[in-house]
C-alpha cells in the first residue's frame, strides 16, 4: 500500500497522513491516533529513506553499550530491546547498537552526533557520577534514561524508573511480618544506582524494626546463578545461617534455590526468598501458586515505553519521567520463619 492509497482510505490528505506517521507535533492526537492504526491495519510501512529526506533525521535510534568486566549485554538487556525494537519498528526506526570498550564510550557518544548517525539515544544503567547525561546535553542529542541515578537532584533528565527502594522496603516488611530476623541481600554491583536504591530499602526496613544484616550479608555482585550458588553455600554454612534472603534478579534466585536444596533445605520452609522478577519470557515464574515469591514489573515493557517517551521527545512533545511501582506477587519460595531448636 501507497501512501496516497492509505489516505484514500482514511479521506485525508497525503500530506497531513505523512505529518502525523512522521511524528510531526501539529496533528491533531485523535488524528493521529486514527493514522497510525489504519497503518499497522492495512500493514502500510514508510519508505525510511523517504522519511530521511523528508525529515532530515536519521531514522535510528542508538543504544552504546560500554563493555566491560560487568556487560550489559545479558538476558534483561535483551529482553528490553525486545520491547523497544516492536515500537522502533512501528514508527520506521531502526536500532544503531554500539557495543564498544568502556573507555571509548564518551568519544562514541561524540562520533554519533558528529555524524549525525542517531536521532536520539536510550541511557542504561544510570551509574553514580554518570557523566553520560551533562555530555549528551552538551551535544544536543535527545535521550531517555532508563533508570534513575541516585546523585542527581536537580535538573533531572527525563527517566523511566521502577520504585527500587518502596519495593524492597515492602518485600522486607513482608518477611519480618512472617517472623524473620535473620536476613542477607544478594545484590547488583552498588556503582549501578538501582542496587543502591535496594539496600536503602531494604535497610530501612530493618532499621524501623530495631535489627540490621551483617555486611557480610549485603553482597553486590554480578547478578550470575553461579555467584548466587556460592554466596549462598557460604551463607547457609555458617552457625547461624540467615532465614530470609533478597535478590535483585530471578536469575540469582535460581542459583539461591539450587544452593539451599543442595544443603538439604527447602525453600519456603527453611529459608525463604523473595526476589525482583524483570518478568523474562525465556524464564516466566508461572504457576499457582508461581515458584518464587517477586515483586515484579516486566523490563520488556519498560523497553518499550522508554522507546515511545524517546521518540515522542525527538518529535517534540512534552515527556514526563515516570516511576513505576512493582507487583507483589506471593509464591511458593516464603513462608513463616522456621522456629529456633
Amino acid at each position: 500500500m501507497t501512501l496516497k492509497e492509505l489516505a484514500e482510505r482514511l479521506g485525508l490528505s497525503p500530506t497531513t497522513v505523512s505529518r502525523a506517521l512522521n511524528g510531526y507535533p501539529e496533528v491533531n492526537a485523535d488524528t493521529r491516533a486514527r493514522i497510525v492504526a489504519a497503518a499497522r491495519e492495512y500493514g502500510y510501512r514508510a519508505n525510511t529513506m523517504a522519511r530521511k529526506l523528508a525529515t532530515g533525521r536519521s531514522m535510528a535510534i542508538g543504544h552504546v553499550i560500554p563493555l566491560s568486566a560487568h556487560q550489559m549485554i545479558n538476558p534483561i538487556f535483551a529482553e528490553f530491546m525486545a520491547g523497544a525494537s516492536e515500537i522502533y519498528s512501528s514508527e520506521g526506526y531502526e536500532t544503531l547498537l554500539s557495543a564498544v570498550p568502556q573507555a571509548n564510550e564518551v568519544q562514541t557518544y561524540r562520533e554519533l552526533a558528529r555524524r549525525r548517525s542517531v536521532d536520539g539515544l536510550i541511557v542504561h544503567t544510570p551509574r553514580l557520577d554518570d557523566p553520560r547525561v551533562d555530555l549528551l546535553r552538551e551535544l544536543g542529542l535527545p535521550f531517555v534514561v532508563h533508570g534513575r541515578s541516585v546523585d542527581i537532584d536537580e535538573d533531572r533528565p527525563v527517566y523511566l524508573d521502577i520504585n527500587n527502594r518502596r519495593s524492597f522496603e515492602f518485600a522486607t516488611n513482608y518477611l519480618i511480618e512472617l517472623g524473620h530476623r535473620r536476613f542477607a541481600l544478594l545484590n547488583g554491583i552498588e556503582t549501578i544506582s538501582f542496587a543502591r536504591r535496594r539496600r536503602f530499602g531494604f535497610e530501612q526496613a530493618l532499621d524501623a524494626q530495631g535489627l540490621r544484616a551483617p555486611a557480610s550479608r549485603m553482597v553486590n555482585m554480578e547478578m550470575t546463578e553461579t555467584n548466587a550458588y556460592d554466596v549462598t553455600c557460604a551463607w547457609l554454612r555458617e552457625p547461624q545461617p540467615p532465614t530470609a534472603i533478597l535478590t535483585s534478579s530471578t536469575i540469582s534466585a535460581l542459583g539461591v534455590a539450587r544452593a539451599v536444596r543442595d544443603a538439604g533445605l527447602e525453600l519456603g520452609v527453611d529459608v525463604s526468598l523473595i526476589s525482583h522478577d524483570d518478568d523474562l519470557s525465556f524464564m516466566a515464574n508461572e504457576g499457582d501458586p508461581p515458584p518464587f515469591t517477586v515483586q515484579r514489573s516486566s523490563v520488556r515493557d519498560a523497553g518499550a515505553k522508554c522507546a515511545r517517551m524517546l521518540i515522542d521527545h525527538i518529535a517534540g512533545k512534552k515527556v514526563s519521567s515516570e516511576i513505576w511501582d512493582c507487583e507483589f506477587i506471593e509464591g511458593r519460595s516464603t513462608g513463616p520463619a522456621p522456629k529456633e531448636t
